[in-house]
C-alpha cells in the first residue's frame, strides 16, 4: 500500500485487524494509528496497514493523547466501530444495557469532544437504531450536534458497494465544516459481486484440510455426522427440506428451532454470501457451507467475502495461526471496501470545502 502525500490523517478506534484502516489508506487517507484493546490484532494490523497499533482501552485515552497522534498541520479524521455485541437484540434483552461495552460509544463521544477532529465516521450494526429504551446512538448523535457537527447516517446494503455479502451496516459521517454524506451506491443487483466471483477461483480443499499454497485457506474439520449433513445440503436449501430425518437435531423439532432454516446450509454461487459473523467458518452457525465442496468456508474465503484482498496476512506462519481467533477477527472486521467508500466520501467532502 502506498501512503498518501496529503495531510488528511486518521486515527482508527476499535481498529481490530485493520479493515477500515486498510480501506482508508488505499484511497489516500494517512492512518497514523489504530487503537484496540485486543493485543491479538497487532500482527494483522501492523503488517497489512503498515502503521502503529496501540494496545489500549480507549477509556484510558485522553483527547490530548489522541491529538498527539496527528501532525501539527493535519486535517484530523477520527473513525471507529465500537464492538457491536452489546447492541444485538439478543444481548440487549439479556443484559438490559448493563454490558460495560455500552459505555464505549460514550467514550468515543468523549474523545470527539476533547480532540475536536474535523470529520468523524462510525460504523456499526443497524439494530443500534432500535434502542429507544437505552438510546446510546441517539445520545451520540445529539452530542455531535451540540459540538457543532453536521451529522448524516444511514443503513447501507453492502452489495450496493461491491462487497460480496448481504451485510447491512449503519454508517455515520459527521463534519465540522458542512454537510457530508456517503457516496451513492456503485453497484446494482445486475452487477452484484457473487460468491462465485469472489471465491470461485480458490483451490479445492476438504473438511479439515489446509491449502499447500495458502495456509489461511484452511477449513474446519467436520464430524462424521456433520459431513453427512453437508453432503445432503443443497445451495440455498435447508435442513428441513434436504436432510433425512435421522440427521436432524432434536432442537429442530421445537417451534423456535424450526425458524432457523439457514443453519448448516450451503451458500449459492450466483448471489452475494450471507453476512459474515465471528462464527462464519462453522456450518452450524448459519449458511456457511461451501456451495459445492463438502465443508464450511475457509478462513481465506471468509476474509475475501469480507472484501479483504487475497493476500491479507492473519499470521506469519501456519504454526502461529489461531483458527478460532482469526475467524472472530474476520467476522468482526469492517469490510475494507466499505472503508474505501467511507474514505472517498470524506476526501470528496474535504475537497469541496477547500481542504486538500
Amino acid at each position: 500500500m502506498n501512503k498518501a502525500k496529503s495531510n488528511i490523517t486518521a486515527v482508527d478506534l476499535f481498529c481490530g485487524i485493520g479493515g477500515l484502516s486498510y480501506g482508508l489508506d488505499k484511497v489516500g487517507i494517512n492512518v497514523n494509528a489504530g487503537i484496540d484493546i485486543d493485543e491479538s490484532c497487532r500482527y494483522s494490523y501492523e503488517t497489512n496497514c503498515r502503521t502503529k497499533f496501540i494496545n489500549k482501552d480507549i477509556q484510558n485515552i485522553s483527547g490530548e493523547e489522541l491529538n498527539s497522534l496527528y501532525g501539527k498541520n493535519d486535517t484530523r479524521i477520527l473513525v471507529g466501530c465500537a464492538p457491536c455485541q452489546p447492541f444485538s437484540s439478543y444481548t440487549y434483552k439479556k443484559d438490559k444495557g448493563e454490558d460495560d461495552r455500552w459505555q464505549l460509544l460514550y467514550e468515543f463521544s468523549r474523545l470527539i469532544n476533547e480532540a475536536e477532529p474535523v470529520v468523524v465516521s462510525m460504523e456499526n450494526v443497524p439494530t443500534l437504531l432500535n434502542f429507544k429504551e437505552a438510546p446510546v446512538f441517539y445520545d451520540f448523535v445529539g452530542e455531535l450536534e451540540k459540538l457543532g457537527y453536521y451529522v448524516w447516517y444511514k443503513i447501507i446494503y453492502s452489495p450496493d458497494y461491491g462487497i460480496p455479502q448481504k451485510r447491512k451496516r449503519l454508517v455515520l459521517l459527521a463534519s465540522k465544516i458542512g454537510k457530508i454524506e456517503l457516496l451513492p451506491p456503485t453497484h446494482n443487483p445486475d452487477i452484484y459481486i457473487t460468491v462465485k466471483d469472489a471465491i470461485g477461483h480458490l483451490e479445492k480443499i476438504k473438511s479439515g484440510e489446509t491449502s499447500k499454497k495458502d495456509f489461511i485457506h484452511k477449513a474446519s474439520k467436520l464430524s462424521e455426522k456433520n459431513l453427512k449433513r453437508i453432503k445432503q445440503s443443497k445451495p440455498g436449501g435447508s435442513w428441513k427440506k434436504d436432510w433425512d430425518d435421522k440427521l436432524k437435531l432434536s432442537c429442530h423439532a421445537s417451534d423456535k428451532g424450526k425458524t432457523y432454516v439457514s443453519v448448516y446450509g450451503r451458500m449459492k454461487w450466483d448471489e452475494p454470501s450471507p453476512t459474515m459473523t465471528t462464527f462464519c467458518t462453522g456450518i452450524g452457525n448459519g449458511r456457511f457451507g461451501h456451495p459445492e465442496q463438502n465443508r464450511a468456508i475457509s478462513l481465506r474465503e471468509a476474509a475475501i467475502l469480507q472484501s479483504f484482498p487475497t493476500d491479507y496476512k492473519f499470521a506469519n506462519n501456519a504454526d502461529n495461526l489461531k483458527f478460532g481467533k482469526s475467524s472472530k477477527h474476520i467476522g468482526n472486521a469492517v469490510p475494507p471496501k466499505l472503508g474505501e467508500i467511507i474514505g472517498k466520501s470524506i476526501i470528496k467532502h474535504l475537497k469541496e470545502n477547500g481542504y486538500e
